[in-house]
């Protein structure tokens, strides 16, 4: 099985990779998934949508697409590790998802969200319907990491037992779902 791990921030300064790194480093150490794809959207780098044909039709014209569509369509499972923006997703995690449409259909996901007071719930929330429209099924347990500004040092992200033990719980559900849906896709 085959997990991408999405960095859902392309800011400069951002949190969001040192949360990736941690969660990367805990799904290897967990040995679920045979392969992980860790997808950083900053270094994937696609423009604003700019495809002619609706992603439905997956007759795409742009290499960055073609290269998006084949890493999105052999994953089986993935997370999303992404902040909160104003009460919202992250555009560039939004703009990634609405290049492609099939690709995502009857695979699981479970969501990293980080920011504030609110920890990246309103983020995650204010996601759903585009998510769970394109056949999306999200895992029951979510990590959710609040006041993110204080928990890197020195480009260091450290989570605390309950974060940890979430995380796992995500992993195991993950690898659950995606047995589960698996047949589902063929």
């Amino acid at each position: 099985m085959k997990l991408m791990i999405l960095v859902g921030s392309v800011r400069p300064g951002r949190v969001g990779l040192p949360v990736a790194e941690w969660v990367r480093a805990q799904v290897e150490a967990d040995g679920r998934f045979d392969e992980i794809d860790f997808a950083d959207l900053a270094e994937i780098n696609l423009p604003f949508m700019d495809e002619p044909n609706h992603p439905s039709k997956r007759q795409y014209t742009k290499s960055h697409t073609i290269a998006w569509s084949e890493r999105v369509n052999a994953a089986d499972a993935f997370i999303f590790v992404t902040p909160e923006y104003n009460h919202s997703f992250s555009p560039a995690l939004k703009n990634a998802f609405d290049y492609l449409n099939q690709e995502w259909w009857r695979k699981a996901v479970g969501f990293v969200s980080y920011g504030g007071v609110s920890a990246g719930t309103r983020g995650v929330t204010a996601f759903e319907p585009a998510f769970t429209t394109l056949g999306l099924v999200k895992t029951g347990a979510n990590v959710e990491i609040p006041l993110i500004g204080t928990r890197v040092v020195d480009g260091v992200f450290t989570a605390n037992e309950k974060e940890t033990a979430i995380l796992g719980k995500v992993i195991a559900e993950l690898q659950e779902l995606t047995t589960a849906l698996k047949p589902l896709r063929s």
